[in-house]
């Protein structure tokens, strides 16, 4: 992959993922990947599992988090980590923002 350092965010399409979810890459290379997450209140991302390591900043609205077997429920200034192949899935219960970061990245993403 060609090394870009710069990631112009009008240059960024928001993906809608449905159910309330949309997505927008904000910058990647091949071991890092920054995605800006929006959430209607009431959207569920449904329990899921990756390879990738994965940390959640909550930018703003409120979430409840399982995560393995432990649920959390954060909001703005929170974080959580997700190691590679745990089992996670979330509820908006306020409308907001994420960030989620990957490493690697996810092709599937792209």
């Amino acid at each position: 992959m060609t090394v870009k350092n710069l990631f112009p965010g009008a240059e960024n399409k928001l993906f809608d993922a449905g159910g309330g979810l949309t997505r927008k890459v904000a910058a990647f290379n091949d071991n890092l990947m920054i995605v800006e997450v929006h959430f209607e209140t009431g959207t569920v991302a449904a329990r899921h599992s990756h390879p990738h390591e994965q940390i959640t900043y909550v930018i703003s609205g409120k979430f409840e988090f399982t995560v393995g077997d432990e649920t959390y429920v954060i909001s703005a200034g929170d974080s959580l980590y997700k190691q590679p192949d745990i089992v996670h899935g979330a509820t908006c219960l306020e409308a907001g923002t994420l960030l989620d970061v990957f490493t690697p990245h996810r092709e599937d993403f792209l």
